[in-house]
């Protein structure tokens, strides 16, 4: 079973920032804040769901800058979800928060209320990019509070946007390269969406600044999954959840609603792609056997993967073995197993 959250959403409150992505309302679907009791209901019903497992489950406050809102409330909201952690319903809380609302004082009380898991908005590891796009902080902050995390002893994530105002697919690359050297235990990546009343749609309507396509952003994407892979770096999420106020309020940007699920096809073809390569195949009829769970990301999102090796003269069939690990293939019948 999988690890899964609670998420209880603190939209932009204690946020001492306006970055120049951000409209809160939009990205979270909600504008209010959060009640001790708006966490019981939500844990009651996630403890009564048929998927619920304690040693998995963990409650997650997300969508604003956690550690910077004010203390009082703060350690009301801790309080209230640290009941279920001393009962065993839950195997700890995770937190969201801003690198430069880190420091001794704030991961003591976070320790004393149940916090396992710390996750920084880094956004980007150079500083022009943070600068032009309004975060507040620089890349030497991020690095300061990783290593006062870990201290600590807290799990580690790390959150990076790619497309950002004044960025480019070079430096998101570098980014994520110097993430990798920091070496958190988790990974999220959000392309950047333009949304309504922020800044960056100002810029996008002035004709200053236009992000990725989607088309770029998944094949930069499916990049950096692999790259994370590779560093021992689980990535739990690609790309904004599918919302109606995101789709509602979004100009511009590669949001899709099955983001991950592109970028995880994107990895099959590329690593089908090098196989047959390496293996001097010549042009012509093949099958391509994968796990059962995993055809789809296989053969692509309406079949684009094996409509991209046709045009290069590859006629693949794919199919289901369920001798094969997930993130494999097998070409024929008798080669060994391809790996993405």
């Amino acid at each position: 079973m999988k690890h899964s959250n609670v998420a209880i959403f603190v939209p932009h409150n204690g946020c001492p920032h306006c970055c120049s992505f951000c409209n809160q309302v939009r990205i979270t679907g909600r504008q209010s804040q959060p009640t001790e009791q708006d966490i019981i209901n939500a844990v009651e019903i996630a403890m009564n769901s048929r998927n619920y497992a304690p040693e998995k489950s963990e409650i997650a406050f997300f969508g604003g800058s956690f550690t910077a809102i004010e203390r009082a409330y703060m350690i009301r909201l801790l309080s209230t979800a640290y009941h279920y952690i001393k009962d065993g319903s839950f195997c700890g809380i995770r937190i969201s928060t801003r690198p430069d609302y880190i420091n001794d004082e704030i991961l003591t009380v976070l320790k004393s209320y149940g916090v396992k898991s710390i996750e920084l908005g880094t956004q980007s590891m150079d500083n022009e990019v943070l600068k032009a796009n309004d975060r507040g902080h620089s890349a030497e902050d991020v690095e300061k509070a990783v290593m006062l995390i870990k201290s600590y002893g807290f799990s580690l994530g790390l959150q990076m946007m790619t497309g950002l105002y004044k960025s480019t697919v070079e430096k998101d690359y570098d980014t994520a390269l110097k993430i990798c050297g920091l070496k958190p235990e988790t990974v999220r990546i959000y392309p950047t969406i333009i949304m309504k009343d922020t800044k960056l749609a100002e810029y996008y309507e002035q004709g200053i600044y236009q992000t990725y396509t989607l088309e770029e952003t998944v094949t930069l994407c499916a990049k950096l999954l692999k790259m994370f892979r590779e560093h021992n770096i689980e990535v739990i999420r690609l790309g904004l959840h599918s919302t109606e106020d995101i789709q509602k309020g979004m100009l511009a940007g590669a949001w899709h609603p099955s983001f991950g699920e592109l970028c995880f096809s994107r990895l099959y073809r590329n690593g089908i792609e090098e196989y047959l390569k390496e293996n001097s195949f010549e042009k012509g009829n093949y099958t391509v056997y994968v796990n059962p769970q995993e055809i789809s990301k296989a053969t692509g999102q309406k079949k684009s993967n094996t409509a991209y090796f046709k045009e290069m003269g590859y006629l693949l069939t794919v199919k289901s073995d369920s001798s094969i690990d997930k993130e494999r293939f097998r070409i024929g019948q008798n080669l060994p197993c391809g790996k993405f």
